[in-house]
């Protein structure tokens, strides 16, 4: 007999007339919105039930995956979801369910929708806390037969995200307390990962990984289970829970509270603010080193070079100090030696770190990777641009050998690549493109064949360019001229050699990259705005670029498409062929302002701002660049980390090009031809820190104009602030 489910007729049928092992198989998730909590290096992903079914989902832990299946039945079958959301703060996740008809008590049935259930969940130190409580809001009595079911695979996050492994290690048999149950599993690493589910109540029945209550609720009464899973068993309690949930939620508020506070006339603006900062908040973890934002929840989840340096660019001009973390933790990870495997040679800088089983035996070079073409040269951007905004000597007196090694590193690959920064992956297990837009088909030539290599990306010059500047401008400022000098003629040198080999006079653009032969790949591709953002094109050439970008080939009416509509692998559903992605979006927005085109970043902010709304005031990683129709909504791409750090830091970046501000440590703010977004009236910037000053900054909306003044100073008042209108 098949337990009823929603809308059956006829009688309620009893959990005891099932038995366990014909348990009904998860719906099916097709559109099903995901929430995601995470703590340190742990996160979990479920479904708007508050279930994992192992779908891509789970309870996370260093690349493992700890909990495959964590299912709430009543009577059998899944409850109904009234509602479901993560709070503003990140902090918890909670499901408001309700009942199908459940069997008699007695002559009495009880009817569907008068138990209210409610799961609520959190993490604290690699550990899950959930309460679920059951009110009976009928007249009469109730027996609510309750099912967990949980289960482990322990599988590598590789694994969970498709790639096939010859062999696995063993699955122990399962463990049992009274109130507990372990799951185990030895790797081929030899290394034991375990989860522990632990609950407040003595079940009817645990075994066959399934908990089972026979829940009786008298009129009006309320029960409660708590639930944690982590590594060891514990003693779950409204104690313990009160203690971790206290916990959790102050450190988030910490970690919001860095840095300056922007307050905006519009509530979903602010709203957008206050979510964005709050995703940073949580994809944040405290490293030994400072600070550190993870790159994306689920797949990515653990430091990425990358990701992280342009998050801290994003968000520099609010909070150094994210920057600070990034750049003392890549420094501590720089390699030292060459490997084939892992794309690393001594001075290059991480691109990628992964603690899993798959990176432990090598069976994936992923363990601590330097594939990334480009994260070298921005980890020396960043440098440059976090010690003009804050002067901090001794950071960089502490990273200088990291900084030389890096830019020894870009010289040595100029030099065997005719004066380009290039790549090729050294073995078949790297990554195949290692610029950010990294899928196997996202660079070509104009006829859509794929180049050989070695590719020099055109906007990787433009980070060697803007990091072989910002040494030129660190080595001055310690004296070291014959340095500053050498490095300084070094950037000029690559400019030449870009707008030599890259402008395309017919095109009236950069091309996107030069094959191993030097040939260009005659593509328009939202890569120029990074080479923009750089700052090498001349103004004329930059003004055209810039032009182009906010055109409707590019523009998709939701912000920069990563290609035009007429490049030849143009597909609006592709990874990097089409998309739109925020960060990148962002950056382009930011060169366009260094190239005049102000009013076109405004549009850009606007663009996503309204897709944020849609998105629930989340941007993802990256969505469709399908073309915007009246009355329609941006279409999502599906499987988009969410959140994403720099998707989540692009509005930071928009909005300093908007405002136009631009900081110099210790005495100077310059407000450059100041704009608001569209139908917001006033924003202030409060404690922003200026050397050892702390200021707020307005704009306001006066008719066509934009006023822009500082209310209040504290600390050194000698702060002078430039204002360009």
């Amino acid at each position: 007999m098949s337990p009823s489910m929603p809308g059956a007729s006829g009688p309620a049928t009893s959990v005891s007339e099932i038995g366990a092992d014909v348990w009904p198989a998860p719906p099916a998730r097709s559109g099903q919105r995901l929430f995601v909590l995470k703590e340190g290096d742990t996160f979990v992903v479920a479904d708007a039930h508050g279930d994992i079914t192992g779908e891509g989902d789970g309870l996370f832990h260093n690349d493992t995956r700890l909990l495959s299946s964590f299912r709430l039945l009543v009577n059998g079958v899944q409850p109904t979801l009234l509602s479901s959301a993560v709070g503003q703060d990140n902090a918890f996740f909670t499901a408001n369910l309700t009942n199908h008809p459940l069997p008699p008590l007695g002559t009495t049935s009880t009817p569907q929708g008068v138990i209210h259930v409610e799961r609520r969940r959190f993490l604290w130190d690699r550990r899950m806390y959930e309460r679920i409580t059951l009110v009976n809001f009928s007249d009469h009595p109730a027996q609510v037969p309750l099912q967990l079911l949980y289960d482990a695979d322990f599988r590598d996050m590789f694994e969970v995200r498709g790639q096939v492994r010859s062999k696995r290690g063993d699955v122990a048999a399962e463990q049992q307390g009274d109130r507990w149950a372990r799951l185990r599993y030895r790797g081929l690493d030899e290394l034991w990962r375990s989860v522990v589910v632990s609950f407040s109540e003595t079940a009817a029945r645990l075994a066959e990984r399934t908990a089972i209550y026979e829940v009786r609720l008298d009129s009006g009464e309320r029960w409660v289970l708590y639930i944690e899973a982590g590594d060891e068993p514990a003693a779950p309690c409204a104690q313990r829970w009160r203690g971790a949930a206290a916990r959790t939620r102050w450190q988030l508020r910490q970690k919001r509270r860095r840095g300056a506070r922007v307050e905006a006339s519009s509530r979903l603006f602010q709203a957008w603010i206050d979510k964005s900062k709050a995703d940073l908040a949580l994809l944040t973890t405290e490293l030994p080193t400072g600070p550190y934002p993870y790159a994306g929840i689920p797949w990515f989840s653990t430091p990425f070079g990358r990701d992280a340096v342009v998050t801290a660019l994003q968000t520099l001009w609010l909070d150094p100090s994210l920057a600070r973390g990034v750049l003392s933790f890549l420094a501590e990870h720089q390699a030292q030696e060459i490997s084939t495997f892992r794309d690393a040679e001594p001075g290059k800088i991480m691109h990628e770190t992964r603690k899993g089983e798959m990176a432990a035996v090598n069976e994936l070079p992923f363990g601590k990777y330097y594939g990334g073409v480009d994260t070298t040269p921005l980890f020396c951007v960043l440098a440059a641009a976090y010690a003009e905004r804050t002067g901090d000597a001794v950071l960089i007196d502490t990273i200088w050998p990291a900084l030389l090694a890096a830019v020894g590193w870009i010289e040595d690959n100029m030099l065997r690549h005719d004066g380009f920064v290039s790549y090729a992956r050294a073995e078949a297990t790297g990554l195949a493109n290692q610029g950010w837009k990294d899928s196997h088909d996202s660079v070509f030539h104009a006829d859509g064949s794929s180049p050989i290599g070695p590719i020099a990306l055109v906007e990787v010059q433009g980070y060697a360019f803007a990091a072989l500047e910002g040494l030129a401008s660190l080595a001055r400022v310690r004296g070291e001229s014959s340095k500053s000098a050498h490095w300084a003629d070094l950037a000029r040198r690559l400019a030449h050699a870009v707008e030599r080999s890259f402008w395309q006079e017919d095109l009236q653009f950069y091309a996107l990259a030069l094959d191993g032969s030097g040939t260009p790949c005659r593509v328009r591709a939202s890569n120029a705005g990074h080479l923009l953002f750089s700052g090498l094109p001349s103004q004329e050439r930059g003004r055209r670029v810039a032009q182009q970008l906010l055109s409707a080939a590019f523009d998709a009416g939701w912000g920069v498409r990563t290609l035009p509509s007429d490049a030849v692998r143009y597909n609006p559903m592709s990874y990097h062929n089409g998309s739109i992605w925020p960060h990148d979006v962002a950056l382009c927005a930011a060169g366009i302002a260094r190239y005049g085109e102000r009013d076109g970043v405004v549009r850009l902010l606007d663009d996503m701002f309204e897709a944020a709304a849609f998105f629930g005031l989340r941007l993802p990683e990256l969505f469709c660049g399908f073309a915007r129709a009246a009355g329609e909504a941006p279409v999502a791409y599906p499987v988009a980390c969410l959140p994403q750090a720099w998707a989540a830091g692009s509005v930071f970046m928009l909005l300093q090009q908007c405002l136009g501000v631009h900081i110099v440590a210790g005495d100077q703010v310059v407000l450059d031809q100041p704009r608001l977004p569209a139908g917001i009236e006033s924003i202030k910037v409060a404690g922003i820190a200026v050397g050892t000053a702390r200021i707020e900054l307005n704009f306001r909306r006066r008719g066509k104009r934009i006023l822009a003044f500082v209310n209040r100073r504290d600390g050194d008042r000698s702060t002078h602030v430039d204002v360009r209108l």
